[in-house]
């Protein structure tokens, strides 16, 4: 018999929903295994006396079913399909020869030289399934998965249409502003439109990977005052898409947290536009956390709020309960507030915080520039202006501030 390892593999795809599919051992190669067995629909039984926490639990959901004991011979009978995945050569030996006695095709973590079958590196994207395989190269099998897999989302490898082109709005959340940190969906949603509308503070890194046919709006440049500006805005993109084009509306952030996206979404429902809503990493929390401080501490943070400074304290306009909202010992997040500081301060010591709250300015949250200013509630006005903060920033409020830099902050006692 010529030995198996002077050809390639053939590649198939194999159809294993409602079919028994038998793991022996329950150990870290099982645990990466299953999950993909399950998603494929198989009914998977694993054979090992012990079996890892992940996958007991999958047993307790009824997910798996466990014989718990060493592997025996009539465990492959009615089985299509048998991964031998113990740390004991002599068992996955016998897993192995049962296996072709039975011709099942078996998978061996331990010497893929004597197995019948081999796991390719696998991807999935818009509904196809990328397997790759090599000469048992794990890692290059691997990468070369990955690249492809990152190709069909970034738009650099064309993938053709799975289904007919769907005239519509997209609502895209961009995240805190490094192209990096936006999401697959959104990247992918960007890559697809016809025509993209995008924000002055959205990733516009990303705008240069476009395709050469998609129509960027930058709708900074769009004419009138700041509301009229918005209806220019809802105007364009239910135009656009009344007109058979794919439209990405990309912002900042996340389009539904101070981003006036439901407002778009409201404007194509009344015109009855198709329109879809990807997320976005949320500044006030995203910047924050890159920046190493986080919203939350079990010791001194049980809550946070995130509330709009565009407006002050005290405006005709604002619809902030201050005074409740200074009364509050959780983390304040503070957006859109670098003009109006200073009176946030003031309204918030009036209402009971102490003037030594500690306060971090993250400006820049994410991007190459990115810098974080320490300081007090009774000092924020004093340090905005001595380090020239300017717009974006996330103002931070409480004492999870402090934990993150607990040498700036020593002397701060509650």
């Amino acid at each position: 018999m010529e030995p198996m390892d002077d050809h390639p593999p053939y590649p198939s795809g194999l159809r294993l929903a409602g079919r028994r599919v038998v793991v022996v051992g329950g150990g870290q190669v099982a645990q990466r295994r299953i999950p993909g067995l399950l998603a494929s629909g198989a009914e998977v039984v694993v054979v090992s006396p012990e079996v890892t926490p992940a996958i007991e639990g999958q047993v307790l959901a009824r997910e798996v079913t466990w014989v718990a004991r060493g592997f025996h011979d009539d465990d492959l009978a009615e089985t299509w399909y048998v991964i031998a995945a113990t740390d004991d050569a002599g068992v996955n030996e016998q897993v192995s020869k049962a296996a072709e006695v039975r011709r099942v095709f078996c998978v061996r973590a331990d010497d893929g030289t004597a197995a019948t079958a081999w796991t390719p590196a696998v991807g999935r994207y818009d509904g196809l399934t990328l397997a790759v395989l090599g000469r048992r190269e794990p890692r290059r099998t691997a990468a070369v998965r990955d690249a492809i897999v990152t190709g069909l989302h970034e738009g650099t490898i064309g993938a053709g249409e799975r289904r007919p082109s769907v005239p519509g709005v997209t609502l895209v959340g961009g995240g805190p502003g490094d192209p990096e940190l936006v999401s697959v969906a959104g990247r992918k949603a960007l890559m697809e439109a016809d025509v993209v509308v995008a924000d002055r503070l959205a990733p516009r890194a990303l705008l240069g990977d476009l395709p050469t046919t998609t129509e960027i709006v930058d709708v900074a440049k769009l004419p009138r005052g700041r509301s009229a500006r918005q209806e220019e805005i809802n105007k364009l993109i239910v135009e656009r898409a009344l007109a058979g084009q794919r439209v990405a509306r990309f912002k900042g952030g996340d389009s539904f947290v101070f981003g006036r996206g439901y407002e778009e979404v409201e404007a194509c429902r009344e015109a009855g536009v198709a329109v879809q809503v990807i997320p976005g990493l949320s500044s006030p929390l995203a910047v924050p956390a890159i920046a190493g401080i986080p919203v939350t501490h079990r010791h001194v943070a049980h809550d946070f709020t995130v509330v709009s400074g565009h407006v002050p304290p005290g405006h005709d306009e604002s619809l902030v309960d201050w005074d409740a909202v200074g009364r509050l010992r959780g983390t304040l997040l503070l957006m859109m507030a670098v003009e109006h500081a200073p009176a946030i301060a003031d309204a918030l010591v009036s209402a009971g915080r102490a003037t030594a709250t500690p306060v971090a300015v993250v400006c820049d949250g994410s991007m190459p520039g990115e810098r974080t200013v320490l300081t007090s509630l009774g000092e924020l006005a004093a340090d905005l202006d001595r380090h020239a903060v300017r717009p974006p920033a996330i103002i931070v409020v409480g004492e999870v501030v402090a934990v993150a830099h607990p040498e700036h902050f020593a002397a701060w006692q509650r």
